[in-house]
């Protein structure tokens, strides 16, 4: 089974879907104007503009559940395995990917409010929202909705729940063996696997609401704690910072673990850490309530740099400046081409992040890299049941039953108990292939939303002339040209018939007084 899994995975995660990550990424930031760069402090702004409704979360609260999603094990274990298996060089990859996936963000979080409706009371949209109302195409949207069950319901959460147990086991220790189905599994990590499940229980029972109000409070305070720690060893080591950056960019282009590895694996990581392209940030975006569905896709982008330039940047430069690390070579016979550190510690666990803060800071600093870990990954699983709660909610919407719904919920539960218990490797193996299916449709969905009707770029210029003229922000999706847009078309007639109505009335009172 783990040898068809890698197998699927080489398939999947081919040069083709790399490119083509790399390559929307810079396709929409040429037509966007870079706009990843020019509204940097527009996206600032918006960060904490708009309020919550009864029906949808605040721009602050939807960023943070998306940053849930971005911000995980993807961070600390994944930044680990992309300077194992890439070398340092993998680093300055993950940084263009950024980059260049700001602007993707941006294009694809736009379209989930552009499209988003109204269900049950609250906002929801994504892909398989926009798939079938821009593209006019519902197989691609069932298709989509399918593979973010499958990815998100299943796939996914059991790497956030095993880094969080192999750190959580490297702190406190395996405890009493006990015999499980799975083979001898650790008393901490039973421990750990069941306070998991009761928090993930009481929250996704809650809905949208209640896991907003808690990424809100835990993911800003998380990845604020986390950064310090790593400035705290940058500021430790002044001296070798330039050589560490000057590594980074020398080795991705002579690439000690080969070109090919370097940019595989930058890429890879990148993707999976900050979602750009996969399609996932798009069903928080909806959700927001906004006044124009560009605010929200900026703010977007701007969470793929908090994820990725500041989160991704702070576990590479902990690792390097430290040098716990190693490197392994493109042969398979085990062999290092750089061995800092002991060769039995397992390259893409979050093993390299807590040996540099244990070098720094001693036991608490171990300590707290299984206290991060279990509030990155536990965020990021409570993000991605939200994403598979709205596709099943697209796919359900004929059929209103509750069930399809439960049973998302006890899935997700029961593979967040699996992968704790399994070895990393192949539940690595399993995650990629859940980003990559999302990844393979989302993209080549979004660039032929914009050969069909270019919404993302025509709402984009929309935004920028209301911002040089000045006044109140809305947005008329049938003054732009795009169509199926009827939450916004809805919502826009409530508006001026609020105006209107008020002018008849004086008119009338003035025409009786005549």
């Amino acid at each position: 089974m783990e040898a068809f899994v890698s197998a699927v995975n080489g398939i999947i995660w081919s040069n083709a879907l790399i490119y083509l990550c790399l390559g929307a990424g810079l396709f929409y930031s040429v037509l966007t104007r870079f706009a990843q760069v020019r509204h940097f402090k527009e996206m600032c702004k918006l960060l904490f503009s708009g309020n919550a409704s009864s029906k949808g979360i605040s721009s602050f609260q939807a960023l943070a559940v998306s940053l849930s999603g971005r911000v995980g094990v993807g961070n600390i274990a994944g930044v680990a395995a992309a300077i194992g298996f890439g070398g340092p060089g993998a680093i300055f990859w993950m940084w263009v990917v950024a980059f260049l996936g700001a602007s993707t963000a941006y294009a694809e979080s736009t379209l989930g409010q552009i499209y988003k409706v109204e269900e049950d009371g609250q906002y929801r949209g994504g892909p398989a929202y926009y798939f079938e109302r821009c593209l006019g195409q519902k197989w691609l949207a069932i298709l989509f909705a399918i593979s973010a069950i499958i990815a998100c319901g299943i796939f996914l959460p059991g790497v956030q729940a095993n880094a969080v147990g192999n750190a959580f086991t490297q702190v406190f220790g395996d405890g009493n063996m006990v015999v499980t189905s799975f083979g001898e599994v650790g008393s901490n990590k039973l421990v750990a696997l069941a306070v998991i499940l009761i928090v993930l229980a009481f929250i996704i029972f809650g809905g949208i609401k209640r896991i907003a109000n808690f990424t809100q409070i835990v993911v800003p305070f998380m990845a604020l704690g986390y950064i310090i720690m790593a400035l705290i060893i940058v500021f430790l080591n002044m001296d070798k910072v330039p050589g560490i950056f000057a590594l980074i960019i020398t080795d991705a282009f002579t690439a000690q673990a080969g070109f090919g590895a370097a940019i595989g694996w930058g890429v890879k990581r990148g993707i999976y850490s900050n979602e750009a392209g996969q399609g996932t940030g798009p069903h928080a975006a909806a959700a927001a309530e906004v006044d124009h569905p560009a605010q929200q896709g900026l703010v977007q982008a701007f969470s793929v740099y908090v994820d990725t330039l500041f989160v991704c940047t702070a576990t590479a430069l902990m690792i390097l400046i430290t040098q716990q690390y190693n490197v392994v070579g493109e042969l398979t016979d085990g062999s290092f081409i750089v061995q800092n550190i002991d060769a039995a510690t397992e390259i893409g666990s979050p093993a390299f992040t807590q040996m540099a803060l244990f070098s720094v800071f001693g036991n608490f600093g171990q300590g707290f890299v299984g206290v991060a870990l279990f509030f990155f990954a536990f965020t990021t699983i409570l993000a991605y049941y939200y994403i598979a709660e709205t596709n099943v909610a697209y796919l359900n919407r004929h059929f209103k039953n509750n069930i399809p719904l439960f049973v998302v919920k006890i899935v997700i539960m029961a593979m967040v108990s699996y992968g704790m218990v399994n070895a990393a490797g192949y539940i690595w193996d399993i995650g990629d292939i859940g980003v990559g299916l999302m990844a393979w449709i989302n993209i080549v969905g979004i660039l032929a939303i914009f050969f069909v009707a270019k919404p993302a770029i025509l709402c984009l210029r929309d935004y920028e002339e209301q911002q040089k003229t000045g006044g109140d922000i809305t947005f008329d999706p049938v003054k732009l040209g795009i169509k199926n847009a009827t939450f916004w078309e809805k919502r826009l007639a409530k508006q001026q018939s609020a105006v209107t109505q008020p002018e008849q009335q004086v008119g009338n009172a003035q025409a009786e007084k005549s």
